[in-house]
């Protein structure tokens, strides 16, 4: 693939918790700010491309093993049995051909766009993936967190003395609009295209990650991720050596007077206006139903996120 490609992703989180900490809050920074991490925004990627059969290796699968103490046990894979399983191979320590575990590893989706890094069996490899997610950053002010009390229908099964079916909490945003950047750099590959384990970052490569960046929060419905959907995409594909920074930073998020839509203000006319013909193309993603776009992009086409009509 031959350029550049910048933009930013959003999410909607409604009565949901899009990235909870481990106290089960939304994650936020010392100053409050809400923020989702790229891994939530890459594991509903990886579970949507595991879902559609394509080898997905750093994502949670489990297998049933005999213990001699404890009977049948269900644990999670390590690495090297995620990869024995993934790559059919029987013993990874036993393979000593480097370059064919590189080659693998380039053959699992999630690696060829968010790099690795894999020391198992005697290989030591870190790839630097050619996509890079930034943080999410909730740019809605009217943000608050709702505490629920949910009523189990089972005592405590460890106290004899309880009487009463136990109480638990599920913790969401009332509303939240993340919005992360990222970037798609091909030439990250160019080491590996020359030792001949990859042809490099491709546009098939490229429109696998755009279909599951646009739809895989809204497929991935968890518990604690019904209400969150994708909101917004911005695609912007630019010449090789054309260099931009983080756009998520420009977006701003408001609603309207009758709080009926939401208002995103793109903020990037001035920046990407000014490259002229140095932007190859501009495609934006979103639900007119409920959003309403401000600012005006040069080349900017307009396609429903959901339908992908074009608008």
């Amino acid at each position: 693939m031959n350029k550049r490609v910048y933009g930013v992703l959003g999410i909607k989180s409604i009565m949901a918790n899009w990235n909870a900490d481990f106290s089960g809050m939304p994650k936020a920074i010392s100053t409050g700010e809400v923020f989702g991490s790229d891994k939530a925004f890459k594991y509903p990627m990886k579970k949507m491309w595991d879902e559609q059969g394509e080898k997905v290796l750093y994502i949670k699968s489990f297998k049933a093993e005999e213990d001699k103490k404890e009977g049948i046990k269900v644990r999670p894979r390590s690495l090297k049995e995620r990869y024995e399983q993934i790559f059919e191979v029987e013993d990874l320590k036993k393979t000593n051909d480097n370059k064919a575990v590189l080659t693998n590893l380039f053959k699992a989706i999630d690696v060829k766009n968010f790099g690795a890094t894999f020391a198992e069996g005697g290989n030591n490899t870190s790839i630097t993936g050619a996509v890079q997610i930034t943080q999410g950053f909730n740019q809605y002010d009217g943000h608050n967190v709702e505490e629920q009390q949910i009523l189990s229908p089972f005592r405590d099964g460890t106290k004899e003395d309880a009487e009463q079916s136990t109480l638990g909490t599920k913790i969401v945003s009332n509303e939240a609009h993340y919005f992360y950047g990222f970037a798609i750099n091909p030439t990250a590959y160019k080491d590996f295209m020359e030792m001949g384990v990859t042809e490099g970052y491709t546009e098939d490569d490229y429109e696998k990650f755009k279909e599951a960046a646009l739809m895989a929060a809204t497929a991935f419905n968890t518990n604690a991720k019904v209400g969150c959907e994708n909101e917004f995409g911005l695609f912007v594909e630019t010449e090789a050596d054309l260099y931009l920074p983080d756009l998520a930073q420009f977006i701003r998020f408001k609603k309207t007077e009758d709080n009926e839509k939401g208002v995103i203000s793109l903020g990037l006319d001035e920046l990407l206006n000014a490259f002229g013909d140095r932007i190859l193309s501009i495609e934006i993603y979103y639900n007119p139903l409920t959003t309403i776009l401000e600012g005006s992009l040069d080349k900017a086409k307009a396609y429903h996120i959901f339908t992908k009509e074009a608008l």
